[in-house]
């Protein structure tokens, strides 16, 4: 995973904790309060019971956040993973009278409702805030039901009625439910922020990686000064179709761009085994830039491999040019637009010999042509136009075996 895809993703322990603190600790975390107030604290933190209960919110909010992105998460069963655990370890503990209790039984309905209403939320994407803003009316009821328990234990109160006879369990009641609709039409609010922002980023994110490629943007992500304009050496590898314009000439728009879209297809995926730094895509021209010559030399002899096979069938062919030298590269441009780019006589050469290639042909400059590990043809020397002096040049044959 790239940089770029952890920034606008997640981390597997950011997504535990995001779950822990969000849904799985919610119930466990005013139990255990409600247990500190119902007997001795110091002998609460020293029974089975203040263990299990924290074990069963962990083990629970590492699945969920484990699971949460497979193709099917379950959000129903996986919510009953913290209660089924409890309910294991303290039936084990403390026998039959453990289910009884109140507040284990809130437990466990509280998780069956929280789950059933993310299960609704997945499969009814439609109605999701609607969902939403119910999951959290019953997270915020999640005191109010135990503060109820609590009340009930410490007096005696004949029913439900009984005990709204007190304005304070009056006022308890009512708020906090209208707090939860608050609550939960602020999550709706942000859901629908962090949605929108979502797949702007992997629009964005997309968009740069077609205008700086993978390897560039990477390298921005991680270092953005390596963009700014500086000297590098660099094999730059042109490629363009020979005798492109005459046959484009009688062939419809729509028939040129379906050629074109199948011999990019064809070399999208060299471009991507061989990293190159920079990709450039100018009519029927491809330009790659690499940091290493031998790349470079993999990469032209592939790139002829895999674009023959679609060139062939419109009886085409393509002629390339390598050569290394020193550039400037970087972000040029005026103040409102910029693009990355690289410039130099070297980057000139490389288009010449380019220019000069006859179509399946790899020439490559005299230093890329003393690079080892490689086989090259017969030298000899070219007129490149622009250049005061002629060229020597080598074909391109292929590789000897590692």
């Amino acid at each position: 995973m790239s940089t770029l895809d952890r920034r606008l993703g997640s981390t597997s322990r950011e997504r535990f904790f995001r779950e822990l603190l969000t849904n799985s600790a919610h119930f466990p975390v005013v139990n255990i309060f409600l247990e500190l107030l119902l007997s001795d604290p110091l002998e609460y933190i020293q029974e089975f019971d203040f263990y299990a209960i924290i074990v069963a919110m962990l083990v629970q909010a590492w699945w969920i956040s484990r699971n949460a992105y497979h193709k099917n998460p379950l959000p129903f069963l996986a919510n009953l993973i913290g209660p089924a655990i409890y309910y294991v370890a303290e039936l084990s503990f403390e026998g039959g009278g453990f289910i009884y209790s109140t507040n284990h039984i809130a437990y466990l309905s509280f998780s069956i409702v929280i789950g059933t209403l993310q299960q609704l939320r997945l499969q009814y994407p439609a109605s999701s805030y609607l969902y939403l803003v119910t999951e959290s009316i019953v997270r915020t009821a999640i005191p109010m039901v135990m503060y109820v328990l609590l009340e009930f234990r410490i007096d005696s109160y004949s029913g439900i009625f009984d005990f709204l006879s007190t304005q304070s369990h009056i006022f308890v009641i009512v708020v906090i439910p209208l707090l939860g609709i608050i609550v939960g039409l602020a999550n709706a609010n942000l859901e629908r922020t962090l949605q929108m922002l979502r797949s702007t980023s992997l629009q964005l994110k997309q968009y740069s990686e077609w205008l700086l490629g993978k390897e560039l943007l990477e390298l921005a992500v991680t270092d953005p000064q390596s963009l700014t304009l500086a000297r590098h050496d660099r094999t730059m590898l042109f490629m363009d179709i020979r005798g492109f314009t005459r046959w484009s000439e009688n062939r419809t728009p729509e028939a040129v761009v379906k050629m074109m879209n199948g011999y990019y297809e064809a070399a999208e995926p060299v471009w991507q085994n061989f990293h190159a730094l920079k990709v450039k895509l100018t009519a029927d021209e491809v330009m790659l830039v690499f940091a290493d010559t031998k790349q470079a030399l993999q990469a032209a002899l592939a790139l002829r491999e895999a674009t023959s096979i679609i060139l062939e069938e419109y009886g085409l062919s393509a002629g390339a040019g390598i050569h290394h030298g020193p550039v400037v590269e970087g972000l040029m441009g005026g103040r409102e637009r910029k693009s990355y780019d690289l410039l130099g006589d070297s980057v000139n050469t490389a288009k010449r010999l380019c220019d000069s290639a006859d179509g399946g042909e790899l020439l490559a400059s005299e230093v890329v042509a003393a690079s080892p590990g490689f086989v090259f043809g017969q030298q000899r020397r070219i007129t490149a136009k622009g250049k005061s002096g002629r060229i020597v040049v080598a074909p391109l044959l292929g590789s000897l075996p590692q």
